[in-house]
């Protein structure tokens, strides 16, 4: 089964910084991490999910939601299996649920990743929270 553990969010005040982590199976038959595409998204209560940024399956691609851009980025290690978002000058508009997304099959709720090919989100993180205010 292919679980995927973010970890790293927080309380922060407007102008701070945090690191998400996101640790993906390495030994998970039918999945493999280094070739899938990955990505972060965001939600808060009573709005759709949000697509964040995305990275290609060795790092050479990346793209951000134009919110973002400049503030956040996105990298990985594949060694690791470990996948990262860098948020600095966070805002309060930044707070929500941020979740964890690879591609590889079809996870609901229904979500596409840019790699630069677009590809469905397969697999969902459980989410960690962020929390930018005074």
């Amino acid at each position: 089964q292919v679980q995927l553990v973010e970890s790293g969010g927080g309380s922060v005040q407007p102008g701070g910084s945090l690191r998400l982590s996101c640790v993906a199976p390495t030994a998970v038959v039918g999945y493999s991490y280094m070739r899938s595409c990955m990505g972060w998204f965001r939600q808060i209560p009573g709005k759709e999910r949000e697509w964040v940024a995305s990275i290609s399956s060795l790092g050479g691609f990346t793209s951000y939601a134009d919110s973002v851009k400049g503030r956040f980025t996105i990298s990985r290690d594949n060694a690791n299996g470990t996948l990262y978002l860098q948020m600095t000058d966070l805002k309060p508009d930044d707070t929500a649920m941020y979740y964890c997304a690879s591609s590889g099959g079809e996870a609901f709720p229904q979500a596409t990743l840019t790699c630069p090919a677009t590809l469905r989100v397969g697999y969902w993180g459980q989410g960690t929270q962020v929390s930018v205010s005074l």
